[in-house]
């Protein structure tokens, strides 16, 4: 994990010492809330339907023991004892009283943490695979380049105030696990193309390919490739480039089209591809190159653990497979190659039969920081999906590690089936929701919660917003739900074929919405549908959507 060095510790510190003196005059009335809100939200601060809210950056998802348990802490001593992890890998406290904030802000730069650009018309979080540096598919460890691009974009003075929120992801593998074609920038690590000519000597001839004007919200669209290689040492200068193109050129005159996807929509890629090489040849080669050794610095805090040397079988897992159905279940859902024989990583659902989606206690909080120490290097992850991921378990330790999830009530096997619902916070706490995610959530989960059942389904992402701001996602969700205002009554639009990868598409809407007595019916038909309408139980149900079309589930859904 990256360490911070003096800047950053004086950096943060200096920021809460700013923020208290703020919160100090906010609370005297010297300033409306009017005027603070600028200052909260430059670090982190919401006002939402009932309190504050409070949402932490974790860079690149990447976590260890000892923040999460400092999570814990302050879910305990200055919430309602829990936290939420949200689709951008951070984690948000919903009840923080405005006067403990400062107090929570000094206690996160205790274990180099912060809320800094996690709101703002600004650089966010940048997001990457919650198994990098763990898969085996994977050409490169993205989180090293994510650092580089934190770094680079933090407080940077010509981009701290853009038309709009900025958001970032990057991805090591071919097979997209962070959504890349649905942020303003995503980014391929990859390998040279055979064409492309060698490089510097001591370059690795990875690079990246580079997508922009992706995102979800009122206008949902895929981005665009603008590039199939840029090499490593002039990524920073691409990316400069792109966002004075998008700087310059960005609508300021209305919010809902301010977004960099709407400008390449409007001016075509072909156009912002010409602007964009324009202002890389003059950046690249200057002050924005990325040096050999900067590269390996940065690298080196992201250098693998101590692995054992172990075979790629395990006797002791094989054994408590075989007699334990259960664990069995567990393993087949919620374990990930790896690319150390003897290791696999783990996801830990945050989705209980109808739990909140993304929710954890303190305890388990603190359950989980001593099985990353116990299990995992003492190092955990946060994946857009709203789970925890241990990256790095010896197979032999699985059936004791299941052991432990169990005693934490973390055992759920239910990781990319049906009951793995992604879901915002909804009506229950936003300002900006139209209609509650939660509730609905938590029946679905209920009505399918037998294991057997989901199993039959298969892989089926069920993503559910409370608002047109699609902070659920479910513009890409196989199943997608969309909670909407009619005249004072929550209704539901569905939405299906969605989907976040290297397949990315939009979903289609199928027609009328549903009521919140008819919403958890209507998804139980579609799933019978599509069970009914497949080839074998090897067709997934994008592969069936996309062969058949709606048309069966709109009949079943509303008749001829």
């Amino acid at each position: 994990m990256y360490r911070y060095d003096e800047f950053d510790h004086a950096f943060v510190r200096d920021r809460v010492t700013q923020f208290r003196d703020q919160v100090k005059r906010r609370i005297a009335g010297d300033l409306t809330e009017e005027q603070f809100k600028p200052l909260r939200l430059m670090n982190g601060v919401y006002l939402q339907l009932h309190a504050y809210m409070l949402r932490v950056a974790i860079p690149y998802g990447t976590l260890s023991a000892r923040q999460m348990r400092k999570l814990a802490h302050i879910a305990r001593t200055y919430d309602k004892d829990y936290g939420h992890f949200t689709t951008r890998q951070n984690i948000q406290f919903n009840w923080p009283r405005l006067e403990d904030l400062p107090a929570i802000l000094d206690e996160l730069a205790d274990v180099e943490m912060h809320a800094i650009q996690t709101s703002g018309n600004c650089i966010r979080n940048v997001t990457t695979d919650h198994f990098a540096g763990a898969a085996a598919d994977e050409a490169g460890d993205p989180r090293p380049w994510a650092e580089i691009i934190r770094q680079w974009s933090s407080l940077h003075p010509e981009f701290s105030y853009l038309p709009r929120k900025f958001k970032v992801a990057v991805t090591g593998a071919a097979r997209d696990r962070a959504a890349i074609r649905f942020h303003d920038i995503g980014l391929e690590l990859r390998h040279a193309p055979k064409d492309f000519g060698e490089g510097a000597k001591g370059e690795t001839g990875l690079g990246f390919r580079i997508f922009v004007g992706g995102g979800q919200g009122r206008t949902p669209m895929v981005a665009k490739e603008i590039r199939d290689f840029v090499p490593e040492r002039d990524l920073l200068a691409y990316l400069e480039a792109i966002m004075r193109v998008y700087n310059r050129f960005g609508r300021r005159d209305n919010k809902y089209k301010a977004r960099i996807k709407i400008l390449v929509h409007e001016r075509g890629i072909d156009e912002i591809r010409e602007a964009v090489e324009a202002e890389f040849e003059a950046l690249r080669g200057g002050v924005l190159d990325i040096p050999l050794e900067a590269r390996e610095q940065i690298s080196a805090y992201f250098a693998a653990p101590d692995f054992e040397v172990l075979p790629a079988k395990s006797e002791t897992l094989e054994a408590a497979w075989t007699s334990n159905p259960v664990f069995g279940q567990w393993m087949a859902r919620n374990t990930h190659p790896h690319k150390t024989p003897g290791y696999v990583s783990v996801t830990i659902s945050l989705k209980p039969t109808g739990g909140v989606p993304g929710d954890a206690r303190s305890a388990q909080m603190d359950a989980v920081a001593d099985l990353a120490d116990r299990y995992s290097f003492s190092e955990i992850r946060v994946s857009h999906e709203q789970n925890l991921i241990l990256p790095h378990v010896r197979k032999d330790d699985l059936p004791a590690l299941h052991k432990a999830l169990v005693d934490a009530g973390l055992e759920a096997a239910n990781a990319g089936l049906v009951t793995d619902i992604i879901a915002c916070p909804g009506l229950d706490y936003c300002a900006l929701a139209n209609a509650r995610s939660i509730p609905i959530a938590q029946r679905i989960s209920e009505r399918l919660a037998d294991h057997d059942r989901q199993a039959e389904i298969g892989d089926l992402s069920l993503k559910i917003s409370g608002c047109i701001n699609a902070c659920g996602h479910h513009h890409v969700g196989h199943i997608g739900i969309l909670g909407v205002d009619r005249k004072g009554e929550e209704f539901y639009q569905i939405t299906l074929g969605g989907a976040p990868g290297g397949d990315a598409a939009i979903g289609e809407i199928v027609g009328r919405g549903f009521s919140t007595d008819q919403v958890v019916d209507a998804v139980e038909t579609i799933v019978d549908t599509y069970l009914g309408v497949r080839q074998d139980a090897d067709e997934t149900f994008l592969t069936a959507y996309r062969r058949v079309g709606k048309a069966p589930f709109q009949e079943a859904l509303y008749g001829a």
